[in-house]
């Protein structure tokens, strides 16, 4: 493949314009590690890792074992590309400390990988002379080898000036996958519309896994695996259109029994809850695609608490 950097190459500084970086990555977590591998599987030159935990130094040596563990400063003073892989929070002060340090330089690329944040987060880096960019996996990561593989199916959120914009995309290619241009003010939503699909989708099957295993089910894996991959499918393919289910045949008895059975104190409060809100989120779409009529969508809602 040719290089992808190379057409935007007049937009960066001299020593980064036959598109091979020295990448720093800020920090060996579970995002960090997995694209700072796939940056050096892309031919870019892993100059500096921080890693402080155990599990940050363990994944550090298994998937960037050519990199030095080093402080902060020492990786930004030695990369043309600084990877920020740290938690939302952190991002913020993590920025603003080291502008104020000094420790951005002029044509550096600084990028982040949260979902949350555009480019302004970068903005103290951005005022120092560093090139910003937001990029951001659209994947949940085990912090293992076998991430660098899912790569080839994922999208990227990119967000950054329009000038740079094409870096961005070239970058998330590098990386094995797509990008997807994300406007600065739409991140917010951008990144609970992927939190909503990820981690609740999490918790419904551990919670649908904790009733089968309550009733005797040894393996509820084997039950619900089926189910849940045809249902995602089925709603990827075709939407709202594919819901099935009580809800969508207006079995209000059946939805009634549900919640009586959910209501019982040995199981967790939040069970109920989490049953009871989604029915009553597919009660609204169902109706709103003509699956159920009015009056059914009352009963049902009088039903659901």
């Amino acid at each position: 493949m040719s290089n992808p950097i190379d057409p935007y190459a007049a937009e960066l500084p001299p020593a980064q314009r036959d598109g091979r970086l020295g990448v720093g990555v800020i920090s060996a977590g579970r995002v960090g590690a997995v694209l700072g591998a796939a940056l050096r599987n892309a031919g870019h030159q892993l100059v500096g890792v921080h890693a402080v935990s155990e599990a940050s130094r363990d994944r550090a040596e298994s998937l960037l074992p050519e990199a030095p563990v080093l402080e902060i400063p020492e990786i930004l003073r030695r990369a043309e590309l600084v990877l920020l892989a740290v938690p939302d929070d952190a991002l913020p002060p993590l920025v603003s400390g080291l502008a104020e340090a000094g420790h951005c330089q002029p044509g550096q690329l600084i990028i982040h990988t949260s979902g949350r944040y555009g480019v302004g987060v970068l903005t103290p880096a951005e005022q120092a002379g560093a090139i910003t960019l937001a990029i951001h996996p659209a994947m949940t990561f085990t912090g293992m080898s076998v991430d660098l593989d899912r790569l080839s199916a994922c999208a990227f959120g990119v967000t950054a000036d329009e000038t740079v914009l094409p870096v961005a995309q070239a970058l998330a290619v590098e990386m094995g996958g797509e990008p997807v241009v994300i406007a600065e003010e739409d991140r917010g939503l951008y990144h609970a519309a992927l939190a909503h699909a990820s981690n609740h989708l999490n918790i419904l099957s551990a919670q649908a896994s904790q009733l089968l295993t309550g009733i005797g089910v040894d393996q509820p894996e084997r039950v619900l695996g089926p189910l849940m991959r045809a249902s995602l499918d089925n709603a990827l393919a075709s939407g709202e259109s594919a819901l099935t289910g009580p809800v969508a045949r207006g079995d209000i008895g059946t939805v009634q029994r549900h919640l009586e059975l959910l209501a019982d104190p040995q199981l967790p409060a939040d069970l109920r809850a989490a049953y009871s809100a989604m029915a009553r989120a597919a009660t609204q779409r169902a109706l709103d695609r003509g699956l159920i009529s009015e009056d059914t969508a009352a009963a049902l809602l009088d039903v659901l608490p």
